[in-house]
């Protein structure tokens, strides 16, 4: 590999795109993030298992207010993967390792922040999530005892970025194995074992964030080579750190968008009553299955991606765009296939009140339908994470965040809780072609002298 300058030459630093390179990070990272949904299962069986629909609905909605709270900071994610990567592709040893550290004094920030003002930040969920009085008290207890997990978790988004933006799918994986092989054994302890409720639940959270955290830093520590860490001038460089903020504010708002799609669809089926809320929960930890199943090859796309953009070198960037739709398709397929064969088994094993598995299963149909929808969605917002095409992102998530909406308001009068389900279909697949349509233009703009061939 030549090391001539990229303005000289700047397709100097080709690489190939193949199936292997695309699964090599897929396959890990797959593996890696379905043990998240998992973990949102077995919190959802044991809670389920004590027979309380209030408790089922007080977790769900306990979960999606820390999601509204933490996706807000997912940049700290995806935005330390596109510009590792990047970095990478550039060869640019330095600016990798100074990206790390720019990210850890964001989570370190951003999680005491939200300690801080735990209190207002809980109170204007529940307010916007709604549910009965029950459901409220349960969410209120979980909240208060997760809450203190907020610094470890976005620590843990920083690094696993880092892992992933160096192509190291591997690290990544054994991360998250950890982080949630953890999480589960002690959720179940403390909830089953000890009879700690959603308390239980929260602070199985928080001890796993702990133990991920102290793990990531001791293999972060032993990966970086001595004496090669960055001077506190280039971390905290004005014009790195402006260009690190554009993106993360763009990511931010674009996470905001995504995660205000979801509250509205369980505020929507809180509205309905606590049996309804806590059926639309249950599938909805299908669609989040979907999404992190999804998320591997989303991953995948990212690192090539930036990899490319870095390198400069366009058939790289082409090639990681069609492996990567390509295997999308495939697993999407597969995943709806296996929610119609197992669906029903699913919603008893997650839930034992009747009257949820009763509603459940009259809407499980468009749980199925989910991954068909959103697999475009998933495959080019890893493209455009790794481009840090952000700005485009964002615009394109707003503009179908907007017609979710009104087709809600068209569709629930007449279809009811069918029509919000419809909606949140919709949501899914106009994202997706919306990103496809604007990412040909933004191609051509990234490499505006490519070669056609390598």
């Amino acid at each position: 590999m030549s090391n001539a300058s990229p303005v000289a030459n700047p397709y100097n630093r080709g690489f190939s795109v193949t199936h292997r390179s695309v699964l090599a990070i897929a396959i890990p990272m797959t593996l890696g993030y379905l043990s998240t949904p998992l973990l949102g299962v077995v919190d959802m069986a044991v809670i389920g298992r004590l027979g309380d629909a209030a408790l089922l609905g007080g977790i769900a909605m306990g979960g999606l207010m820390f999601d509204l709270v933490f996706t807000s900071f997912n940049f700290l994610r995806s935005g330390t993967t596109g510009l590792t990567a990047q970095a990478l592709g550039a060869s640019d040893e330095e600016e990798m390792n100074a990206t790390l550290l720019r990210a850890l004094v964001l989570a370190t920030l951003g999680g005491l922040i939200v300690i801080a003002f735990q209190v207002p930040v809980r109170e204007a969920a529940l307010w916007f999530l709604g549910g009965s009085a029950d459901v409220q008290s349960a969410t209120t207890r979980y909240f208060d005892v997760r809450v203190y997990s907020a610094p470890f978790l976005l620590a843990n988004y920083a690094i696993l970025g880092w892992f992933i933006g160096l192509g190291r799918a591997t690290t990544g994986l054994a991360l998250q194995l950890f982080l949630n092989g953890i999480n589960i054994v002690l959720s179940v302890w403390f909830v089953i074992g000890l009879d700690w409720s959603v308390e239980g639940a929260a602070l199985a959270t928080l001890l796993s964030e702990v133990s991920a955290t102290t793990l990531g830093v001791i293999l972060v520590l032993a990966s970086v080579k001595r004496g090669s860490w960055p001077k506190l001038s280039v971390v905290f460089d004005r014009r790195l750190i402006l260009r690190m903020m554009a993106m993360n504010r763009d990511i931010m708002i674009r996470s905001f968008a995504l995660l205000y799609a979801y509250a509205f669809f369980m505020a929507r089926s809180a509205d309905q009553g606590d049996a309804v809320l806590a059926a639309n929960a249950v599938l909805e930890k299908f669609v989040v299955v979907s999404g992190y199943f999804l998320d591997g090859l989303a991953t995948a796309a990212e690192q090539l991606a930036g990899r490319a953009v870095g390198a400069r070198y366009r058939p790289a960037f082409e090639r990681t765009l069609k492996l990567t739709a390509l295997w999308s398709f495939v697993l999407s397929g597969g995943l709806a296939l296996i929610f119609f064969l197992t669906g029903p088994a699913l919603i008893d094993f997650m839930t034992t009140a009747p009257e949820v598995r009763d509603q459940a299963s009259i809407y499980l149909v468009w749980a199925i339908l989910a991954p068909l929808f959103g697999v475009l969605a998933f495959q080019m917002d890893g493209v455009f994470i790794g481009a840090t095409w952000s700005s485009t992102m964002r615009n394109m998530m707003l503009l179908s965040l907007a017609l979710y909406i009104c087709a809600y308001y068209l569709l629930f009068p007449v279809l009811g809780n069918h029509g919000l389900w419809i909606s949140l279909i919709l949501f899914l697949g106009i994202r997706g072609i919306t990103l496809l349509i604007s990412c040909r233009k933004k191609t051509a703009e990234t490499f505006p002298e490519a070669p056609a061939t390598s």
